[in-house]
């Protein structure tokens, strides 16, 4: 970034070829050596979606979720997307770290802030997972998951109107394995998958939350490669949610996302890169899932 100009190339190589504990540490041996801060200087030189890229890869992975967070309920409007995507399927541990720097950097609690950014049934299913107090993973319970699955059926097709209350304790509280055993339970007694039932009960942020819960339980990957292709389906990209989900994986599962989306939509993630986007900003995100 010394002279004229800017060496993007340069600055794409070096941080794709490091990770973020390296990136901090570069952060502050650049300060150390000229008194600037390194993300400043970035958020100076570079515009657009490519700041916006370089400028995420300069923070840790919670610290990205937290800052990801705020940002979503900041000022006017709500960005339900990255509510849902955090919120709907980090673990406990990552969510506990979340709500730590969250407190620490923006004086609220996240909960308090989730309380006054959603409402309704949506509120209390966020309220329920910023506990993270979901069980952790252990023997599957068949006589839980049948109870369950009972009670899920009751709350919803068997009821006019739906109990949302029933959804919610089950949803964020049983561990994932528990919840695919209630959910083949559930297919059993009613004749439908629950994401039938969920499309038929619900509607708007807390259907899709519900739908969120459902896939990360059956398969965490094929879900956040669902949500890539999402970001990069029809006419223009939804690139703020593409940049939040390529930056907040690559270091923790994006090898395997990127075969689960080359599976399911017969394309790798770099080539469908390759046609959405343009320039330095291309080159950045192709960098991190190459």
């Amino acid at each position: 970034m010394k002279g004229i100009g800017t060496d993007e190339k340069a600055i794409i190589t070096v941080l794709t070829r490091c990770n973020s504990a390296q990136r901090l540490e570069m952060a502050i041996k650049y300060k150390t050596m000229f008194g600037k801060d390194l993300i400043d200087e970035f958020k100076g030189e570079l515009t657009g979606h490519f700041e916006d890229g370089v400028v995420a890869l300069m923070m840790t992975p919670t610290d990205f979720d937290a800052y990801s967070l705020h940002k979503a309920m900041k000022g006017l409007g709500t960005d339900e997307f990255i509510l849902i995507e955090i919120m709907c399927s980090r673990s406990n541990d990552d969510l506990k770290a979340i709500k730590e720097v969250y407190e620490k950097k923006y004086k609220n609690t996240l909960e308090e802030d989730l309380k006054g950014d959603s409402s309704g049934h949506f509120r209390r299913l966020l309220v329920s997972l910023c506990q993270a107090a979901r069980e952790e993973p252990c023997a599957i319970d068949a006589g839980r998951a049948t109870k369950d699955a009972e009670a899920l059926y009751q709350a919803g097709a068997k009821k006019l109107g739906t109990d949302e209350s029933t959804f919610n304790m089950i949803m964020s509280s049983r561990s994932y394995p528990q919840l695919v055993a209630t959910f083949d339970e559930y297919k059993k007694l009613s004749g439908h998958d629950i994401i039938d039932a969920i499309d038929k009960e619900m509607s708007g942020d807390i259907e899709s939350a519900m739908k969120a819960v459902v896939k990360v339980a059956r398969n965490r990957t094929a879900y956040f490669a669902e949500r890539i292709m999402k970001a990069m389906k029809g006419l223009g990209t939804d690139d703020i949610h593409l940049i939040h989900l390529i930056v907040s994986r690559v270091e923790i599962d994006m090898q395997d996302i990127k075969e689960e989306f080359f599976k399911s939509y017969g394309k790798s993630i770099t080539d469908w890169l390759q046609g959405d986007l343009s320039g330095d900003y291309r080159r950045l995100l192709q960098s991190l899932v190459a």
